[in-house]
């Protein structure tokens, strides 16, 4: 498998090793970011109702696989048995995506997103406004199985990324469509810098940004 150990640790009785991932384990780390955002006001909103997992699972392997793992650092939480129980995917300003390769996403967005892709437009439309052109780690997705949640696993699967943001000397940035989530995220260093309510009943979405050194 790719990537090298980044440490363990242990949550409850599940041991858990934090590492890079590769292609071998796509279609594990997208099944867990399809149970984690399953509910999710923002997937909610943007993605359609019918066969709703199956389209969470299948954009979050166009993520992983045209994305995440060319030009990011897709990260994981493996249980002793070597199955992801959270994935963190990662974007980095000192390695960008090429024009063609978001334009593929978008045509799969498109498919996966259904009936609800009118939507997804506009939500995005309206976010435009919280993101900047600045050099930054951007989160792009993190998730943990609803199983996992609240052991501090998402703490620990979130550090390695953060440890390179500040050896770059860049902020980490993100944004998320959960109240819930803001006390997190200023536990690890983030704060809010604006907000959107997305047009027509749409979700709520928060940016926030991490300076760098914040470890």
């Amino acid at each position: 498998m790719r990537g090298s150990p980044s440490g363990s640790e242990q949550m409850g009785r599940v041991f858990v090793e934090v590492r890079r991932i590769g292609p071998e384990l796509v279609e594990a780390a997208a099944g867990v970011l399809a149970e984690a955002f399953d509910g999710y006001s923002w997937t909610g909103w943007t993605v359609g109702a019918d066969r709703h997992r199956e389209r969470l699972a299948g954009l979050f392997a166009v993520t992983l696989t045209a994305v995440g793992m060319p030009y990011g650092d897709v990260w994981a939480a493996l249980d002793a048995h070597g199955r992801p129980q959270a994935v963190a995917v990662w974007l980095r300003s000192d390695r960008p995506v090429p024009d063609e390769v978001w334009a593929d996403v978008a045509t799969a967005d498109a498919e996966y997103a259904g009936d609800r892709h009118p939507a997804m437009l506009a939500a995005e439309e309206a976010c435009a406004p919280l993101r900047t052109a600045e050099p930054a780690f951007l989160l792009a997705t993190v998730g943990v199985r609803p199983t996992g949640q609240g052991g501090g696993v998402g703490s620990r699967l979130l550090r390695p990324g953060l440890v390179e943001a500040d050896r770059a000397g860049l902020p980490a940035t993100l944004e998320t469509s959960a109240s819930a989530n803001l006390r997190f995220y200023r536990r690890l260093g983030f704060e809010v810098t604006g907000e959107v309510t997305v047009p027509g009943g749409g979700p709520q979405v928060w940016a926030m940004r991490r300076p760098p050194g914040s470890v």
